[in-house]
């Protein structure tokens, strides 16, 4: 317990402003930004397909960019890591749950196709964007993650939960690709198949948080002995709140999908009523003309 306190301590007499703010990464989401600018503008006609970029679109992809900071380079992850497992509820929240979807939304599909026009690349794809297979990974991932032993030892070991947490990342990119890939030839889900999926991931993300809301002793190590004045309530209670803000980010989240995910597919089922209904006249002139032909 001793040294737990005194690690802590360490910690926050050892914050500097670049272990709060992380200005190398700030630096990489700028680099990052002004490729995707350049990309989608003066050198878009580098690539085949090419196509002018909605407002919006970019705004995803920016606003993408600027929430993965928000989590990793941010006060958030710092506090998240040393003091507060709510911190790093909200962190992981962000990173896996928010940041993936919006940056999805912001990549053009011509932007990434070059990438898989070797056979190969076209066979992995398609393995990888399978529903089936991006459902279970990310949220195995995800449980596995969280049960004591694992998290205690990932904490304990910056190598492994770089690693892990990389992992993590793109497992939570292959959950969300069915829903809003750029590369319509690698989503084969129709959009009822599009909200169940997205009800199935609700349930199997459920059973973590649960065991981390109703817990009755704090589960992790690196969140049990912090000092009573670097913390606003107890780790138990902290503990609680991590959990839930997990399951509300999620639930949040998810609700947002699925609206995305029936409208899309409400509009396609109209669309598609109204062109029938536009051949109707065109298949009915045919015959009457032909029998003016006859006479």
């Amino acid at each position: 317990m001793l040294l737990a306190h005194s690690e802590h301590m360490e910690h926050a007499a050892g914050a500097s402003w670049a272990m709060l703010w992380s200005p190398g990464l700030i630096l990489l989401m700028v680099l990052l930004a002004a490729i995707y600018v350049l990309a989608t503008g003066s050198w878009r006609h580098r690539f085949d397909e090419s196509a002018q970029v909605p407002f919006m679109q970019k705004f995803y992809f920016m606003s993408g960019l600027l929430v993965v900071y928000a989590a990793v380079g941010s006060p958030i992850s710092f506090y998240g890591h040393h003091y507060m497992f709510s911190m790093h509820m909200l962190q992981q929240s962000l990173l896996y749950l928010v940041a993936p979807p919006l940056i999805l939304l912001g990549i053009p599909g011509w932007m990434l196709r070059p990438l898989f026009r070797h056979p190969a690349a076209d066979r992995f794809m398609k393995l990888w964007s399978s529903p089936l297979i991006g459902i279970f990974t990310f949220n195995i991932v995800f449980s596995f993650y969280h049960i004591p032993k694992i998290m205690n030892t990932l904490m304990a070991n910056e190598g492994l939960l770089y690693a892990y947490n990389t992992i993590f990342l793109l497992s939570a990119f292959q959950m969300w690709f069915p829903i809003f890939s750029p590369l319509p030839e690698y989503s084969r889900m129709s959009g009822l198949w599009k909200m169940a999926y997205i009800f199935i991931n609700g349930i199997l993300l459920t059973p973590a948080c649960a065991l981390i809301i109703f817990a009755d002793d704090v589960l992790y190590n690196m969140y049990k002995h912090v000092p009573a004045d670097m913390v606003p309530f107890p780790p138990l209670d902290d503990q609680q709140l991590g959990g839930v803000i997990m399951k509300i980010v999620q639930e949040f989240v998810y609700g947002i999908a699925l609206a995305y995910s029936f409208f899309r597919w409400y509009r396609l089922e109209r669309n598609e009523e109204e062109e029938d209904l536009l051949d109707e006249p065109r298949s009915q002139a045919i015959p009457s003309s032909g029998k003016l032909n006859q006479a």
